[in-house]
């Protein structure tokens, strides 16, 4: 049995090339709750909190390796350059590994719903080495787990089992649990002796054992050991996790008015008591507090919306924008990289980038911030309690003051004192009858445009 050693390590296999997705993208880097799958894997694994985490990019290596920094910037990149099977794969981890003392435990960057508590066990069994396992509901061409009453004993292929051993419902997740020092010893040991000429992870446990070694199985649920290897699958596993997050969200005390219709993100956070309308989308980095409310079809990302916000229908918020409490975002409204302090209304029709509002502003219908010069993003400040009126253009930079107005359809492109009223339009002109003689007149030209064309 293995020491006391607490330190978990962690190795994500990311390096094939998926084939059958028919992409030219990497397989792990498909998305599922708006993450990729790869992301799924890393966020089980710090669950565990470990030491160590280590990805091993190989197809479209630059790709997973900046997927994998914005997903986690601790977790580190093994190349493997070629392909050459999952015993391979982890020998290029090891490098990482050094002066590592405690369990490394191997996941799978394309099997994205193994749970914390599965992991805790393969973290927390006392088996030298351990294999997580699960009863297949249609085995088919598993490799079968053989178990005996010193725990596991072999792992067979299906092309090598005779009918007893097929008959074994008990099959190989290719996860597995090890002690790092005996991890790299028998990575070491392993031969590409067999028709694929590859090095098979799932050798370990027999090396292992031969060596006088405890070998066992962890169990866990078949669905938490789902692999995507085909679009369709990627489609199933999508709505698998959809199905978990609306299930979730309703145990946790959301209200969901069409739970069929909203899409979750992996990390989408929800407090209790908020209600979520029909046809809610909601991407990555997404907080909503308690007592919310998100109307029907809104699209959501990268935001945070406090206690008592209402928000759309039909409104879109994305990355950094911080919606305040009992504030109001309304229909057709789109806010970027703003913050709406409390109160705040936004009825309709209104774009809000790269701004701050302050509380209980009013912003008018058609409102732009006009933010973006053709080369710099600029900010526009809205102070507390002040009205934009309808249809007003604000041109960053600029400054709203407190309590201060604009007048619809107003262009301003300077700073409006507190209290003060910004103007910024051309004077009004009436041309008594000038409508009527220039209808007049265009009703005559088209009239003798038909007659040429009808005397051509």
């Amino acid at each position: 049995m293995r020491a006391g050693n607490d330190a978990i390590a962690v190795v994500i296999l990311a390096a094939g090339q998926g084939s059958r997705m028919l992409s030219e993208l990497p397989k792990v880097l498909h998305k599922i709750g708006g993450v990729p799958m790869v992301g799924h894997a890393i966020a089980a694994a710090r669950t565990l909190e470990p030491e160590r985490l280590i990805v091993v990019a190989g197809h479209g290596a630059d790709a997973v390796r900046k997927a994998v920094g914005a997903l986690d910037a601790e977790a580190q990149i093994a190349l493997q350059d070629q392909q050459l099977g999952t015993g391979h794969a982890v020998r290029q981890a090891m490098p990482a590994l050094e002066g590592f003392e405690g369990r490394v435990i191997v996941l799978y960057g394309d099997t994205p719903f193994i749970s914390p508590e599965t992991l805790a066990a393969l973290r927390d069994h006392p088996a030298d080495v351990v294999v997580l396992g699960f009863d297949a509901a249609d085995p088919g061409r598993y490799g079968r787990l053989v178990t005996g009453p010193r725990g596991l004993e072999r792992i067979v292929e299906y092309k090598d089992a005779d009918e007893a051993t097929r008959a074994i419902t008990l099959c190989n997740s290719g996860v597995l649990a090890a002690d790092a020092a005996m991890l790299g010893a028998l990575l070491g040991r392993l031969t590409n002796e067999n028709a694929a000429g590859e090095y098979y992870l799932t050798d370990i446990p027999a090396l292992a054992r031969g060596e006088g070694a405890s070998v066992d199985v962890v169990r866990c649920d078949e669905a938490e050991t789902l692999g995507i290897n085909t679009r369709a699958e990627l489609a199933g596993a999508e709505a698998i996790f959809q199905a978990s997050a609306r299930r979730a969200a309703l145990d946790s005390g959301v209200t969901l008015t069409a739970p069929e219709t909203v899409y979750f993100a992996l990390d989408t956070a929800i407090g209790r008591d908020a209600v979520i309308g029909p046809s809610v989308i909601f991407g990555p980095g997404v907080s909503v507090e308690s007592g919310a409310e998100i109307a029907g079809f809104c699209h959501l990302e990268g935001c945070h919306i406090a206690s008592g916000a209402t928000v759309g229908p039909f409104a879109r918020l994305r990355p950094g924008a911080e919606i305040g409490g009992d504030a109001h975002i309304g229909n057709f409204v789109e806010v970027k990289n703003s913050v709406l302090a409390e109160g705040v209304k936004v009825g309709h029709l209104t774009y809000l980038g790269d701004a701050d509002i302050g509380a209980h502003s009013n912003i008018g219908a058609g409102t732009v911030t006009c933010n973006y010069d053709g080369v710099m993003k600029h900010r526009t400040t809205i102070g507390e309690a002040a009205f934009i009126g309808s249809d007003t253009m604000l041109v960053a930079p600029v400054r709203i003051g407190a309590r201060a107005m604009t007048g619809s359809g107003s262009v301003i492109t300077q700073d409006v004192p507190d209290e003060a009223l910004g103007l910024g339009r051309a004077k009004q002109v009436n041309k008594p009858g000038l409508a009527a003689r220039i209808m007049a007149a265009l009703r005559q030209t088209k009239a003798q445009k038909h007659q040429k064309k009808d005397q051509g």
